[in-house]
């Protein structure tokens, strides 16, 4: 198993669960352990997007290295997942804003549709990494730096 990919899935999946926990924190009106949980799942999150990311510049991504028959199915399956996370993150960061400058009403509708949508960026996050490094083994891996620099 690839060490980074490995290392960001756990923290994607942590956030998620996390998200869940805080959950049934605020449903039992336990406020300030649901606002420490949403802030360790906000964490969590970022720690996923900065080994994502640095992975994605300094290493680069994993093409599919599965079948070419149901390679178009893992592309759609993949944009899908982009679009969620690209969503979720937004929604996460609204979300977040919105309890940071008390506007508890707009958080509490906001909330459940953003956990809504975590929670299905993480199961097809995993879904992807199954796909990748589990279930087929990667693809060619170039970095985005060789690539545009071409060194």
């Amino acid at each position: 198993m690839p060490f980074l990919p490995t290392l960001s899935t756990f923290f994607i999946v942590l956030s998620a669960v996390l998200v869940a926990i805080g959950w049934v924190l605020i449903s039992k009106g336990k406020k300030k352990a649901h606002k420490k949980t949403m802030l360790s799942a906000a964490v969590s999150a970022l720690l996923f997007f900065i080994i994502y990311s640095s992975r994605t510049i300094f290493v680069g991504n994993t093409s599919f290295g599965g079948p070419d028959d149901i390679k178009i199915y893992y592309t759609l399956f993949l944009i899908f997942h982009i679009i969620l996370a690209t969503s979720g993150a937004v929604f996460g960061i609204v979300t977040i804003t919105l309890a940071f400058k008390r506007k508890i009403g707009k958080h509490r509708k906001i909330g459940p549709i953003t956990s809504i949508i975590w929670f299905f960026t993480a199961i097809t996050g995993v879904m992807v990494y199954c796909l990748l490094y589990i279930i087929y083994h990667g693809g060619e891996t170039t970095s985005m730096l060789k690539a545009i620099l071409g060194f």
